[in-house]
């Protein structure tokens, strides 16, 4: 009898909780090893910037996926800025995003207008839109505008402001399977994005925000409308100094 009650008395002693200083450890290790992961998340995404800053893309997680889609490989060619008609690289920035060279990755303004109109119109800046296209996923999520807001600001620390447009007219749907400037170019006018006039640079940057159910070779009314407006914004970011980033 006593020696089960020894037995009993020994067992209770194995199942007691570990000393406060044992559980302070291994809350101390676990701390260490989150702020580990947290410094190896951050190297990886200064590297990936890094990397993309003097190396071109060989395409986008959502050509990959529109490649599936299709059956099909995508369009995309990728072209320098030196070799796309400045008139498309003011279109896209008066289209986009104009206050491109004034801010460091988000449009303060344009945040307050989208939240005032509830909602309703976008504020993604092309800087944005650059590391959405790049690395994320398409879709509206929280963990995707957590990167995103995360990795824009690097990508403008790390990165000229012609390189982020350079890569955005190179990574951007213009159609059903067709990415770039180039590809744009020569899949809607038969032409090199270098050879674009100011009314086929408007029309491709005005087809961007639905560039599926969006023509620039057979504009509708309104595409025609929105490449009025964009080349006249063209016009003037370049006469009041707004594209000097850029050109």
């Amino acid at each position: 009898m006593a020696q089960r009650t020894r037995s009993s008395r020994s067992g209770s002693k194995a199942a007691s909780p570990p000393p406060p200083a044992r559980r302070r450890g291994g809350r101390a290790r676990l701390l260490r090893r989150l702020m580990l992961a947290a410094l190896a998340g951050v190297l990886l995404m200064v590297l990936a910037v890094l990397a993309y800053r003097v190396v071109n893309p060989p395409g986008t997680p959502y050509m990959w996926m529109e490649t599936r889609r299709l059956d099909a490989p995508v369009a995309y060619i990728w072209t320098d800025a030196e070799e796309v008609a400045p008139v498309l690289l003011r279109a896209l920035v008066a289209a986009e995003d104009a206050n491109f060279c004034t801010h460091w990755g988000f449009d303060m303004r344009a945040i307050r207008a989208a939240i005032a109109s509830g909602g309703r119109r976008g504020a993604s800046t092309i800087s944005q839109q650059v590391v959405k296209n790049v690395w994320l996923w398409q879709g509206r999520s929280w963990p995707r505008k957590a990167l995103e807001a995360m990795m824009t600001p690097l990508v403008e620390a790390l990165w000229p402001k012609r390189r982020i447009l350079e890569v955005y007219l190179n990574v951007a749907e213009f159609g059903d399977g067709v990415f770039g400037a180039e590809a744009a170019a020569r899949h809607y006018f038969g032409v090199a994005a270098a050879d674009l006039t100011a009314v086929q640079a408007a029309r491709l940057a005005a087809i961007l925000p639905d560039p599926k159910d969006r023509s620039a070779a057979r504009p509708s009314a309104f595409v025609e409308r929105r490449a009025a407006q964009i080349r006249d914004g063209a016009a003037t970011i370049d006469r009041d100094g707004r594209a000097a980033c850029f050109q």
